[in-house]
């Protein structure tokens, strides 16, 4: 069966609808490895009704794996360009894999209250980033602050650090242009469903991303090509009259009255009586600065641990069985949940083809992160493996949950024998409580080296019992996960920001200091690159729905 109003087979390609035309979404469409997807789309739509000549054309919509069941096969949904008469008719049965496409459109109302000032943005990570470009292209011309410096220097003093060089504790992994998702995986999937995220992705292909981002389940750009997204969409902020002012951190707030009116930066006084707050998960002199202006933080979860890493080879046997290789897959990648010893377990950050980076933001301290280029070509696969801490284990004191990270950082600096390398040992060694690293078929990517140590001395006996049941747990699951070669490198610390800012959960605003948005993930309301940037478009959003832009000079 074939359609097409010309009678032809339809293509697979980029649907250009008219007045005229709406698409529909057929989801469900199984198809096995190796097989050509028209055909299926094809044998969908005749099997849901719609008639002969009605598609105008077909193309991916969402495509994901299902390897629950032998044999694999890729589960499409289709999008079909239709006449709207057609689409209304379809979209009104019972058709429970049939649905209307309706793209979602961000709505902006203007504000009448005139700004005195040009908005200040703290912090050029994901929030404040795409922050900022909401703000510029609505003509508010903001001024974006960020305590590092521009991707092409950053990179630079990255590859100095790893290569054995000086460590620079505003240039890192944590800290620079684009944030600590600059050096990542770039993944960009979600638990929140909220229909930012399409306004999101659209911005990211706007500038470069893959195209393939709006497709895939576990969509995900890689650290090689998304620098170049984040320099492409800084560059459109600063043609639109934005600023970005490098090197230059966030020292001080200035107040009148309880109500903001002021920063003071490493370069100076602005005045301006909106500050976007988003400094990252990293900032803790950030964190400081406002516990001595008054501003109350909370303390809220997060999670400690360290980075298994295996051959990819070996996890993509164990997902996908004897179909492991074959062309059509994706590159093998996990997620896993554990509960025990009353905490939850879990696998973080998932890099597969990646490799285990020197993350640390502070002098003298080991810090772990996982990172992978788009091609995910490397040899190895590594997660994070984490332990869940909460409030309660501090007394509540986000001072406490801080200086807990910091604490693993320093003694992980001890353990590995100072000069920046990591304490590593094997998974059945950690397990069994001893400290072997021998090292065989996988070989420990992180950069600066590592040493064999014992890890539970980082976490103490509750955390590591944890960590041992999980990591049990995750071998029953999947096998081999547990390995005589399996690597354990640590710690990872930065899986989240420990402390909150509170805010207005109606004006999104600070709740104890007027005109300070609290953003992001450093700021509590975030857990990875997607959920940041779309929290920084909300909050852009309140801030034009409340103003108008100030008056160029």
């Amino acid at each position: 069966m074939t359609y097409n109003r010309a009678g032809g087979s339809f293509p697979c390609e980029n649907i250009s609808s008219t007045l005229a035309d709406a698409t529909l979404l057929i989801s469900g469409i199984k198809v096995p490895l190796g097989q050509q997807k028209e055909e299926y789309f094809a044998a969908a739509a005749q099997k849901c009704g719609l008639p002969t000549g009605s598609v105008d054309t077909a193309q991916v919509h969402k495509v994901s794996v299902d390897a629950r069941r032998n044999p694999i096969v890729l589960v499409y949904t289709a999008a079909f360009t239709v006449p709207v008469q057609t689409a209304m008719r379809f979209s009104a049965t019972t058709r429970p894999q049939v649905q209307l496409l309706q793209p979602h459109t961000l709505l902006l109302q203007q504000g009448s209250l005139p700004l005195a000032h040009r908005p200040v943005i703290c912090g050029l990570g994901p929030a404040g980033l795409f922050c900022a470009y909401l703000l510029a292209k609505q003509g508010y011309r903001p001024i974006v602050l960020e305590r590092g410096p521009d991707i092409a220097r950053r990179l630079q003093a990255v590859e100095g650090f790893v290569a054995g060089g000086q460590f620079s504790p505003n240039a890192n992994i944590q800290f620079g242009e684009g944030g600590a998702g600059t050096f990542s995986d770039g993944k960009l999937t979600t638990r929140i469903h909220d229909p930012l995220c399409e306004t999101v992705t659209r911005i990211l292909l706007q500038n470069g991303a893959p195209a393939e981002i709006a497709v895939r389940q576990k969509p995900h750009i890689g650290t090689d090509l998304l620098r170049n997204v984040i320099v492409s969409i800084r560059q459109e902020i600063q043609r639109l009259g934005g600023t970005v002012l490098f090197d230059t951190p966030l020292i001080g707030l200035r107040l009148n009255g309880g109500r903001l009116c002021g920063v003071n930066t490493g370069g100076g006084e602005l005045p301006c009586e909106v500050l976007v707050l988003a400094p990252g998960h990293s900032a803790r002199d950030t964190f400081d600065m406002l516990t001595d202006a008054g501003v109350s933080l909370s303390c809220k979860p997060f999670s400690v641990g360290f980075r298994a890493e295996h051959l990819q080879s070996e996890i993509e046997k164990a997902l996908y069985h004897q179909a492991a290789g074959h062309p059509d897959l994706p590159r093998g990648e996990y997620q896993m949940v554990s509960h025990a010893h009353k905490r939850g377990v879990y696998t973080f950050c998932m890099c597969p083809g990646g490799q285990v980076v020197a993350a640390c933001s502070e002098s003298d301290t080991v810090v772990t992160n996982g990172m992978s280029m788009h091609a995910r070509d490397g040899a190895n696969a590594n997660a994070a493996v984490v332990v869940s801490v909460e409030p309660a284990d501090f007394g509540g004191d986000p001072a406490k949950a801080i200086a807990f990270q910091r604490r693993l950082e320093q003694q992980a600096f001890c353990l590995g024998g100072g000069n920046y390398a990591a304490p590593a040992q094997n998974a059945d060694s950690f397990l069994e409580g001893t400290a072997r690293l021998k090292i065989g078929a996988v070989q420990p990517s992180y950069p600066r080296g590592v040493q064999a140590a014992d890890l539970s001395l980082l976490y103490g006996q509750e955390l590591t019992g944890a960590l041992r049941a999980g990591l049990a747990d995750f071998d029953s699951k999947l096998k081999g996960y547990v390995g005589k070669d399996v690597i354990l490198t640590g710690p990872e610390t930065r899986t989240s920001s420990p402390v909150r800012i509170p805010r207005d959960p109606d004006t999104l605003q600070s709740v104890q200091l007027a005109g300070m948005y609290p953003t992001g993930e450093g700021a509590g309301y975030a857990g990875g690159i997607m959920s940041a940037a779309v929290d920084g478009i909300r909050v852009a959003q309140m801030i034009i729905a409340r103003n108008a832009p100030a008056k160029q000079e």
